[in-house]
């Protein structure tokens, strides 16, 4: 319902209340002259009176959101916890998701039901991104991709009940079958005519917490999988079957080994290596963090398959590959939240172009808003979180209110996005170029670095300078000339904050040390 005259107007009436300068809900809402209380808050900027009684549909969910957010008591239940007192069990979820049953927090929360991933309503959703996927690539490429390589996490399964899950059997030409009251009872296959094209392969990435909690998706997505590729259907038609045949003739597998799509770490440990090398400087190439990728990730998971050791499957999977894609659910986490997800998704891409010896196209799914479903590439992703966060004043000033914490979490960020470029190249250079303005180059803010945490300011210089030296950046000149002459003060600044100690600390040089160099390390620590 517009209610005033523009977005604009919006914005500013939106940062009032951002600002605590109107206390919209607890003073305001809870009255009953709509017209009164639509004056007080857009003021100059009301237009459509006559629209303003609908309000009133939305007044009571809003007061209803409101009472359960006040009767959270987080603190409260904790310290009752740890005297030994009961805490009731809740849901949770994302609030921004329109998932008010997870307050009042404070609850014993629990994540997902198993049973019911995907839910109808993420299907809906899954569907969508599917056609999105498949439409993008073909924009992009004139083509439909044959195998699609994707990051599957926990946190999708729980925040959305299954829509990256619902994704991928879309893609396969697969739904689920629900029994009454939401519960999954198995699949059927969506007969080629109903598809309308072919069935697309997929190879899954899954993170160490979706192994852990879920098996029961992974058995199911497994299944799927196995049964598209043993359909008698044609390979132009079928990708699943298409590469398991041709994978068959090549490799003389059998059929357990060449119908495995789904991959992760050994089992009991995490991750994938790659973010440990990016941040230890210890490769040289794209190859190498590729290797990585292969080495850590190279188990196969699903029904009956336990976590195996499966590279060659994995290599042959990623020969094949023509997208590669994750997806966002919430503002609340981006592709800059953790290591981990540069460290996956892009240590697949690495892998994926360096074994196929193609460039793939890099995709980001968009669930922000589950009525709007898209896909962007993964640069437009990369681009819209760095304006919003990363170069946004607002998140900085936010961030800056933290001291010394906040500016570690800016310094774990800024080397994300070198991450990211290290991996996939996706990242353009005018990210670099305003980061070194933002936060190096500019006077205030060194300022504020050389005062809350000058190792903090050192990192983020470190990473620039190394992007630079190793032709992830092509920086300007002057820009390059600034960094280099503000990290020589920051050994300064250091050095006056350690006093005088003995023995040796970090400077300022980048070792770069690979796997080669392992052995000769070890025999000189041992001296």
């Amino acid at each position: 319902m517009n209610l005033c005259q523009d977005n604009k107007a919006m914005l500013e009436i939106a940062n009032k209340v951002l600002d605590g300068k109107q206390h919209v809900i607890q003073r305001e809402y809870a009255g009953n002259n709509l017209l009164a209380i639509a004056g007080r808050v857009l003021g100059k900027y009301l237009v459509n009176a006559e629209k303003v009684e609908e309000l009133a549909l939305w007044q009571e969910k809003t007061l209803n959101i409101d009472n359960r957010m006040s009767a959270s008591k987080e603190m409260d239940s904790l310290l009752h916890g740890f005297q030994g007192g009961y805490i009731s069990a809740g849901p949770s979820g994302l609030i921004s998701r329109g998932r008010v049953d997870i307050m009042p927090t404070g609850r014993n929360f629990y994540s997902a039901d198993p049973d019911r991933i995907p839910t109808q309503a993420a299907w809906r959703v899954g569907r969508q991104l599917a056609a999105a996927l498949l439409a993008r690539n073909q924009q992009d490429t004139g083509k439909l991709p044959e195998n699609c390589a994707m990051i599957l996490n926990a946190g999708d399964c729980m925040w959305t009940d299954g829509e990256q899950v619902a994704q991928i059997l879309a893609l396969l030409g697969v739904e689920p079958k629900w029994l009454p009251g939401g519960k999954i009872n198995g699949f059927k296959i969506i007969p080629l005519c109903e598809l309308n094209r072919p069935r697309i392969d997929v190879t899954l990435k899954i993170s160490g917490i979706l192994r852990d909690c879920f098996p029961g998706i992974t058995e199911f997505l497994d299944q799927a999988i196995r049964a598209v590729a043993e359909l008698d259907e044609p390979s132009d038609l079928n990708y699943v079957r298409k590469h398991t045949l041709e994978n068959l003739a090549a490799n003389q597998n059998n059929w357990e080994q060449a119908t495995a799509r789904i991959f992760g770490s050994r089992p009991g440990t995490y991750g994938s290596g790659v973010s440990l090398a990016v941040y230890a400087s210890a490769w040289k190439t794209e190859k190498d963090l590729a290797d990585i990728y292969l080495h850590w990730s190279g188990y196969a998971y699903g029904k009956d398959r336990g976590g195996r050791e499966a590279q060659p499957q994995l290599e042959y999977q990623l020969k094949t590959v023509d997208v590669t894609y994750n997806k966002v659910a919430t503002d609340e986490y981006d592709l800059f939240g953790c290591c981990c997800h540069f460290s996956n998704y892009g240590g697949l891409t690495a892998a994926a172009q360096m074994i196929s010896g193609k460039k793939v196209q890099t995709y980001y799914g968009d669930t922000r808003d589950p009525e709007r479903a898209q896909v962007t590439s993964l640069a437009e992703e990369i681009n819209r979180v760095v304006r919003i966060k990363i170069l946004n004043p607002r998140w900085i000033e936010g961030m800056k209110r933290h001291g010394y914490k906040g500016a570690g979490d800016m310094a774990k960020r800024i080397g994300r996005i070198y991450g990211w470029e290290a991996t996939t190249g996706a990242v353009g250079d005018w990210i670099f170029d305003d980061i070194a303005r933002t936060y190096v180059l500019d006077h205030e803010m060194r300022d504020w670095f050389k005062e809350q945490s000058p190792w903090a300011m050192e990192e983020i210089t470190r990473r620039l300078l190394e992007a630079a030296q190793r032709g992830l950046w092509q920086a300007d000149p002057e820009i390059l000339a600034g960094i280099q002459e503000t990290y020589m003060e920051i050994e300064g600044w250091m050095e006056e904050r350690m006093g005088d100690i003995d023995g040796e600390f970090q400077g300022g040089s980048i070792d770069i040390l690979t796997m080669e160099d392992v052995p000769a390390w070890k025999a000189k620590m041992a001296k």
